[in-house]
């Protein structure tokens, strides 16, 4: 049986920070390059992107703006980044489908999110973009990930990050003692008030079958090796 992966991005890993640009040529190949493996090994893919290379809630603090119509903001700008990654799969023959939280509809380009639909076209072999989150304020792309992956049956999560390669026990920047933490549970995050996942996607998860692996994406090749089992990063699950 193939396997069903969301995968979990951050605004920032599309962004050009040295040109102050959102997006990256050469880091939105590789992400292509990545979706095209998982393709070509039969696996289904469903995609979460954060807006944080566009709009971040505290901005909305700074600036005056009231922070439900920050959220909202942030969830548009997810819809940016979804459309962007929708049309370069396209153009490298990868069949795709954008979908919204929100009550958009674009022809050719943006659905709003269908749980039925989202399955079939799975089956289908559709790679799923889930932008605007989950339709509401106050809810993280973790919480998006966590209620997607749950609807669509996934086995895994896989949450890429930049310049961090799992969970320590204590900031390694900070203390050069901290040791990488392998596995954990989801109730560890809860009970512990960690900052690894939001707490409403660990809830979400706690008692699914849905595993969360955090790993460095600074190695673009970590995403087939956490696929294959290998020892990087960290994983969480129900329970270990």
């Amino acid at each position: 049986m193939s396997k069903t992966i969301i995968l979990k991005l951050s605004g920032e890993s599309l962004s050009d920070i040295e040109d102050g640009l959102i997006l990256n040529n050469e880091k939105m190949d590789q992400i292509i390059s990545i979706i095209n493996t998982f393709v070509n090994k039969k696996y289904k893919v469903g995609i979460v992107i954060g807006a944080g290379n566009i709009f971040r809630g505290r901005i909305a603090n700074k600036i005056g703006v009231n922070q439900e119509s920050g959220d909202y903001m942030g969830m548009l700008g997810t819809m940016i980044n979804c459309i962007a990654l929708g049309d370069l799969l396209t153009k490298n023959n990868i069949k795709n489908q954008v979908f919204s939280a929100l009550p958009i509809s674009i022809e050719r380009y943006v659905l709003p999110y269908d749980v039925s639909l989202a399955n079939n076209l799975l089956n289908e072999g559709y790679v799923l973009l889930f932008g605007a989150g989950v339709g509401k304020p106050n809810f993280t792309t973790d919480t998006c990930a966590a209620k997607r992956a749950i609807e669509v049956n996934a086995d895994l999560i896989l949450c890429g990050k930049n310049g961090v390669d799992g969970v320590y026990s204590d900031d390694p920047k900070i203390n050069k003692s901290a040791t990488l933490i392998s596995k954990m549970s989801y109730n560890d995050i809860i009970s512990n008030n960690l900052k690894v996942i939001d707490k409403t996607a660990a809830e979400l998860l706690k008692d699914s079958k849905v595993v969360t692996k955090i790993f460095s994406m600074d190695d673009i090749s970590n995403f087939i090796k956490v696929i294959d089992d290998e020892n990087i990063g960290t994983t969480i699950k129900g329970d270990i």
